[in-house]
């Protein structure tokens, strides 16, 4: 398995499960909580420690650990520091399984993940949604969703993108000549070239044929999916994109505009902090300083509050000015 290191949550040494356990329950015991041990605890752990932790507040105490944190904790810091103790094997299938139970479905979460993820990673959630909810991902998803858009998913969910072996200029003109008559020189788009080219040919292919498309139209191929497609067809498409120029400037951009303007989206903010605290983090925050002009460390500190903002800035791992 190819093993990242850019995260700012890595092993932590000396590392010892049992006096983490006895740590944490006497932070929860009796009257009030000492939430500042929880936060520090979970935050400076990787998930792998974490889940041994846990392990071990069984063996002690007979007791659950995340039950516990359930009933001491509350709102978005409880939030927080459940999602921390998901097993990370299971963490993005248990996100999509809750973006589309129920009324409604979260398209900003389909989005984020089947844009973002690896081959390999989606025939992981893919496996992993069978075993632990006994259904078929992609039936659940073509169920809640339509049109182009499930369509695009769809092709995601393959999970077949061609390999990053050698580029053939040849194609790489014809894909940029297709995209360029599908959008621009057409009344109406032709999705379904957009979602063929975009959703299967390789990373590396697809960076070329985009410099070809902006040398071809004068647009870059983002203005042009703006322009001609709409609503979750037209975020999926730019998130597609976006990730295959860079997953992680997708995510410091995903990070900005969850705390930008009133109010702030606070499941995005927590599920991506989590999500990739132990992959790509460090990439991300030096993406978000370079594209926003302020560093992730200070956006978190000006946007959040009390011990939620404690535990954001700990994984957040340091401030980039």
């Amino acid at each position: 398995l190819f093993q990242y290191t850019r995260g700012t949550v890595t092993a932590f040494a000396p590392f010892d499960a049992r006096a983490d356990a006895e740590a944490l329950r006497k932070a929860m015991k009796g009257l009030g909580t000492d939430e500042e041990t929880v936060l520090t605890i979970l935050t400076t752990r990787n998930n792998a420690q974490r889940q041994e932790i846990a392990s071990a507040f069984k063996t002690l105490f007979g007791r659950d650990l995340v039950d516990d944190l359930k009933s001491e904790l509350t709102g978005k810091f409880e939030t927080l520091m459940v999602s921390l103790m998901r097993p990370a094997y299971i963490f993005d299938a248990h996100a999509l399984k809750h973006a589309i139970k129920g009324a409604g479905t979260n398209e900003k979460v389909l989005t984020e993940i089947l844009a973002s993820r690896t081959p390999a990673e989606v025939q992981n959630i893919k496996q992993v949604y069978l075993q632990e909810y006994e259904a078929n991902l992609e039936d659940k998803i073509t169920g809640e969703t339509s049109g182009h858009f499930q369509r695009l998913l769809v092709v995601l969910l393959q999970a077949n993108r061609d390999p990053d072996v050698g580029v053939d200029e040849a194609l790489v003109e014809q894909d940029a000549q297709v995209l360029f008559r599908a959008g621009e020189l057409k009344w109406g788009t032709d999705e379904e070239k957009f979602i063929t080219i975009l959703g299967t040919r390789s990373i590396s292919h697809l960076r070329r044929v985009f410099d070809k498309y902006m040398t071809i139209s004068g647009f870059q191929i983002e203005e042009t999916i703006d322009r001609e497609t709409s609503g979750d067809l037209e975020k999926l498409l730019l998130a597609v994109v976006k990730c295959i120029r860079s997953v992680p400037a997708y995510f410091a951009e995903t990070l900005y505009y969850s705390m930008k303007g009133a109010g702030t989206d606070d499941d995005t903010l927590i599920r991506v902090m989590v999500s990739r605290s132990e992959i790509d983090l460090l990439d991300i925050r030096r993406e978000f300083r370079k594209n926003f002009a302020k560093s992730l460390y200070q956006t978190i500190q000006k946007d959040t509050s009390g011990d939620y903002r404690k535990a954001l800035l700990l994984l957040c791992g340091g401030d980039d000015d």
